[in-house]
Formats: structure tokens, sequence, C-alpha cells
């Protein structure tokens, strides 16, 4: 069953970003997790016609907003079989009414996709694949050159989660993700993977691995860094930061060079409107190439103008794609590794388990 969440609470829940924050796991006993396989089933069909793979989760109702609290409803986790062999080449998130109409972005908090049995570039936990708010545009490849390979029977996990900005009750609400695809051959002619940084890498605030923030007032700088698992190159890079960012930065720490800096576009008020998404990729050229031996970090700086401190209320993630070296593996995960279960606990059973939570 979804849960309802005041926004206050939503915050602290996971969020439309593409990895988790950290907390020491020291000896602690790792959670148990659920057989994958018993996990609900998302809706999938195949466009072959228009090359598209369609994934729905099931319709929820949206309470009505309150003057006080923006209703929210986190989704229960849900297993996403593939049905074919095919290159990612586009994504678009939707959420549709019970008529199967398109209702505003701003009903759509965040939608992720994440793959257990492939692991991150910069850290051990499963693979993220995508993470969709309502500031993200869709997401589009040159299908001929680039595509990230899903084999027919991955299992992949999805998590979401709705909003209702009005004062009107919505019944049958439900999120739908249109995945252009390519059938795997000659062409793509690179394969292409994504990856991710968050500032509050690995894993989270306990219990459920929530990667929110406080904001004193005036300015607050988070940062993490870490190394690829696998040398390569940066295809694309966007991020995700909540009201009052000022920037998103990832850098090459080894060498000192800025690779990418973001700036978030702002109303006057400072609400977060969208955030740039810079393709390094060109005619004469693949990307800005990363390796093991350098480390990376990734920085998010907010101003907080309020006066007052902001409980959970940055975060800062930066995401996009990466083409391996020519004749590097993707690393395979270590399901052992007490981070990749304690993301995968968090993913499926914190943040995605259908339980009632508390308000704040």
């Amino acid at each position: 069953m979804p849960v309802h969440l005041s926004s206050r609470l939503a915050r602290r829940a996971l969020g439309a970003a593409l990895v988790l924050p950290a907390w020491p796991l020291g000896a602690q006993i790792l959670p148990i997790i659920p057989p994958l396989a018993t996990l609900p089933t998302a809706r999938v069909s195949v466009d072959a016609q228009r090359g598209v793979l369609l994934i729905e989760l099931p319709p929820t109702d949206l309470p009505a907003s309150t003057p006080r609290d923006e209703s929210m409803v986190s989704l229960p986790a849900y297993q996403v079989r593939i049905p074919l062999d095919l290159a990612l080449a586009s994504v678009r998130v939707d959420v549709l009414d019970s008529a199967g109409y398109e209702l505003p972005r701003t009903f759509l908090h965040h939608l992720t996709l994440t793959d257990p049995g492939r692991r991150e570039l910069f850290l051990s936990t499963q693979l993220h694949i995508l993470a969709v708010s309502k500031e993200t545009p869709t997401i589009a490849m040159p299908a001929l050159l680039l595509g990230m390979p899903l084999p027919r029977g991955e299992r992949l996990l999805t998590i979401g989660m709705l909003t209702n900005p009005t004062r009107t009750a919505h019944h049958g609400v439900r999120i739908r993700a249109t995945l252009g695809y390519r059938r795997l051959g000659f062409f793509p002619l690179f394969q292409a993977f994504p990856w991710g940084m968050d500032a509050m890498f690995p894993l989270g605030h306990p219990p459920d691995g929530t990667k929110g923030f406080d904001l004193a007032p005036g300015r607050t700088v988070r940062y993490w860094d870490s190394s690829p698992a696998v040398p390569g190159y940066l295809i694309g890079i966007g991020g995700h930061m909540h009201d009052y960012g000022v920037s998103l930065e990832l850098a090459d720490m080894t060498t000192g060079q800025v690779l990418w800096h973001g700036t978030p576009v702002r109303d006057s008020a400072g609400h977060v409107l969208s955030m740039p998404t810079t393709w390094f990729h060109s005619w004469h050229s693949v990307g800005i190439h990363i390796e093991p031996t350098h480390r990376y970090r990734i920085s998010a700086t907010y101003e907080n103008p309020t006066g007052h401190l902001l409980p959970d209320g940055g975060m800062g993630a930066i995401g996009g794609l990466f083409v391996p070296d020519r004749g590097t593996h993707w690393p395979a995960v270590d399901s052992t590794n007490a981070v990749y279960r304690q993301d995968l606990y968090d993913v499926v059973v914190s943040v995605g388990s259908g339980q009632a939570m508390a308000m704040p």
C-alpha cells in the first residue's frame, strides 16, 4: 500500500537523486532483505513500432493538500522485468490521471530505477539507472551513438513518490515511464552506463538512508570524494538541488580541475525551477576521461536567507552517462558488501515498503 506523507516528512524520504548519504555501518547486524522475486511487479509493455518500453505503476489516490502541508504519497517498491535485449536510449516520465490524461509535472516528486545486479561507478551499491523529478527534462541520447545495454530477463527495481499541489483530491493517479530503445546489435556504437555521485554518499541517515542535509542560516557546502571503479569517459552531467541551491560542481581533486559547474535556474524567491544538463560528446570527441587513480569530488553549495535552520532542506546529486574504455567490463556487485546490502534494504524496505510512517 502507498504511504501518505506530509511535505515535511517527504523531505526526509528518498528524493529524486541518484544515490544515498553516509553513516557508519560498523559492526551492526544488517537487516534482512526480502527476496526480490517476491516484490510486486510493475506493468511492462512493448510498442515495437515506436521503439518504446512502457513501465506503469499501479494507480493510487492522492489526498488534497492543506494550507499547512502538501500531500505526498510514497509508493511501494516494484520489480521490472526486461522483456527483450535492448539498448536504452531515452526516458520520459509522466503522471496520469484516472482517465489517462497527463497531469502537470508538479505532481511528480520522483521516480527511480535501479539494477541490483550491477554496481555503481563510484560506489559499491546497486546501479542507479535513472532518477527523475519534476524539474528533470526528457532524457535522450543519440540512439545510433549511445545506449545502455539491458539484457532480456534483467530484474530492475523502481520506487516513486507523488505529490498533490492542489486542494483537490485525485483518484487513480499513476506514474508512467516511457523508455525509448534500440534492439542490441551493431548500433549503438558505444555502450553507455548511468553514473551518480551525491554530496551525502554512501548511505545516509538511519534508519532509512535519507540523503537530505540541514541548511543553517547563510552558506552551507557539502561534498564527497571517490574514485571510479573502471576508466572511461563522462558523456553528460545533470544534477538535482532543493530550494536555495546555489551550485553543484564536479572536480578532479588529483589535478585540481573543475570538470563541471552547474547553477540552478531559480525564481525570485529562491525556489529551484530546473538544473542544467551538459553533454560533452561531439563529432570529434567522446567526453571527459576519468580514471581509478584519480579522486573526484562533488560539492553542493546553498545560501539559506531565511535566518533559521531548515532541517533536511538541502540535497546535492549529480549524474549522467559514462562510456567505459574499450575492453573494459562493467563491474558486478558484491552482494555480501555491507554498503550494497544496506542500500538495497533502504530502497526495498525503508523507503519502498508501503508501511505507515509517523508524522514528525
